[in-house]
């Protein structure tokens, strides 16, 4: 256990590291561009149907 806790301390950095770069990489990659285009427009598509007042 002693031994342990030194090398979890170093590692934490190199695990956040490869998930920061992976998050990165899922984000930026060239397939996603149409996704988060469409995305992006959802709050600006009309509603076909109003919206009702339920109080």
């Amino acid at each position: 256990m002693h031994e342990l806790l030194p090398l979890l301390k170093q590692l934490w950095l190199v695990w956040f590291l490869v998930l920061f770069l992976g998050i990165v990489f899922w984000a930026l990659r060239p397939g996603a561009k149409r996704r988060f285009e469409a995305d992006a427009m959802i709050p600006l598509n009309d509603d076909p149907s109003p919206a009702r007042n339920n109080r």
